[in-house]
């Protein structure tokens, strides 16, 4: 048996679901094929479900400070089981929401793994689906290191099915997903070790945020253990887990070790190599500016390409892709530059843009000049703490274009889309401070820096 369509989506996340439905909206026959939950990594154990946890660890802040603004509140009592039930309960919501939107837009979801027969056909639940378009939107999944005793760990994945708070967790990696981790289970009172590899986190950012986020997470109380690359993980008579690192030391006692040491791209199970499919040297699919693979009219979108591994991407990608095939826009491709990023730590780091070290490989050091700001927010005037704001503006040329803006403190994560629009529209620095400044607020630092 073989059904036609015009387009077969093989992936139910952020960008599978964004192209399908676009694509119907258009009018054209959709199938969209998907083995789990609806939604992705991003609705299940992503971005939603950790945006509710760093929402609940900025509330136990909150109750830390409010008795320096005089109430009497403390956090104790926090229920992790009871928030973790709600949040699951959310999500399952979630799901069925994504499941009514496709059939109201006519689109077929199958239920099932897909894997090619040939360059327009694929096959899932014992059917033969065939169509002139096929986009794969499979995703990721967490990296397990290559070591002894690592299947005792978890990932970003599992922290979702802890059914209680550990007491004490490490985290291994220096990326942003341990760092958004690392910040909400110390916010929550696990007494937490961040494990680098290296001596710095956040590399790919500009250099200004690793070196606050560390200082940041320092303050807080979390143990920062560098040039530790892990040898092996094993538990202890006592049930507790010990990390053995190359150089010796042992790292004790845990509760739970987290591995958040990258993501790896899921095509095992697609049979690639019978559509004429081609992978880069990382096993991510190799995709052009228009999404297209090395086979012709079969497309890649979101994490599985490799490039800027974020929700919105997917999503933009995937409709910007349905608008090139169905709705006569033949020109209509995502333009991967400037795309704004918020790393959830506590507090949220916001950077778009260059870094300072990049503007200045691309435009030569004459060229850049840097403005910078380091401040106490308002907010901790009344607090016995004191963290700081930290921020960057990357400009370039005569005209001091604004090429990159990065913040590391409170509200970073919602000043930050404004500020991603003017840098896309090619603001200067003149501009920047021919705004009027909104007081007293921590975003008014961007358009005074001298």
């Amino acid at each position: 048996m073989s059904d036609e369509f015009d387009l077969i989506v093989i992936g139910g996340g952020s960008g599978g679901l964004a192209a399908a439905q676009r694509a119907a909206e258009y009018g054209a026959r959709v199938v969209l094929i998907e083995s789990g939950r609806l939604g992705g990594a991003c609705v299940n154990v992503g971005c939603v479900p950790k945006k509710i946890m760093w929402n609940a660890a900025e509330i136990a802040g909150g109750l830390h400070d409010a008795v320096d603004y005089g109430f009497r509140q403390t956090p104790d009592g926090f229920d992790w089981p009871l928030l973790k039930a709600k949040r699951d309960e959310f999500v399952l919501r979630l799901n069925g929401i994504y499941e009514n939107n496709l059939a109201r837009r006519k689109v077929e979801l199958v239920r099932g793994r897909a894997h090619f027969v040939d360059a327009h056909t694929a096959r899932a639940a014992d059917r033969n689906l065939t169509a002139r378009h096929i986009i794969i939107a499979t995703g990721g999944r967490p990296l397990l290191p290559d070591i002894a005793g690592a299947e005792l760990g978890i990932t970003s994945d599992s922290f979702f099915e802890l059914p209680e708070r550990p007491e004490r967790v490490a985290v291994v990696g220096s990326g942003y997903i341990a760092i958004e981790l690392t910040g909400i289970f110390a916010a929550l009172g696990s007494k937490t070790t961040l494990v680098l590899r290296g001596e710095s986190a956040l590399k790919e950012f500009d250099s200004m945020i690793g070196q606050a986020t560390l200082k940041v997470l320092g303050d807080q109380g979390v143990e920062v253990v560098t040039n530790a690359w892990p040898q092996s993980l094993e538990r202890n008579a006592a049930g507790a887990l010990e990390l053995e690192v190359r150089d010796g030391r042992r790292l004790e006692p845990f509760d739970s070790v987290l591995w958040a040491i990258g993501r790896t791209p899921a095509v095992e199970e697609l049979d690639l190599e019978r559509a004429g499919v081609k992978l880069d040297a990382y096993s991510f699919i190799a995709t052009d500016k228009f999404q297209t693979t090395s086979a012709a009219g079969i497309y890649a979108i979101g994490d599985i390409t490799g490039r800027s591994q974020l929700t919105p991407v997917a999503i933009a990608a995937g409709r910007r892709l349905s608008d090139r095939l169905f709705g006569a826009m033949p020109e209509r491709f995502l333009d991967y530059a400037n795309i704004p990023t918020v790393v959830f730590g506590h507090p949220p780091i916001g950077t778009v843009g260059l870094t300072e070290q990049a503007a200045r490989d691309e435009f030569g050091d004459e060229a850049v000049t840097v403005y910078k700001s380091s401040f106490v927010p308002m907010y901790y005037a009344m607090t016995k703490i004191k963290p700081r704001c930290d921020m960057k503006l990357v400009t370039v040329g005569a005209e001091q274009r604004v090429v990159g803006v990065h913040i590391v403190g409170p509200g970073a994560d919602e000043m930050l889309q404004g500020f991603a629009i003017a840098v896309r529209m090619g603001a200067t620095k003149q501009d920047f401070d021919d705004t009027v400044a909104i007081h007293p607020t921590s975003a008014e630092e961007l358009v005074t820096m001298r």
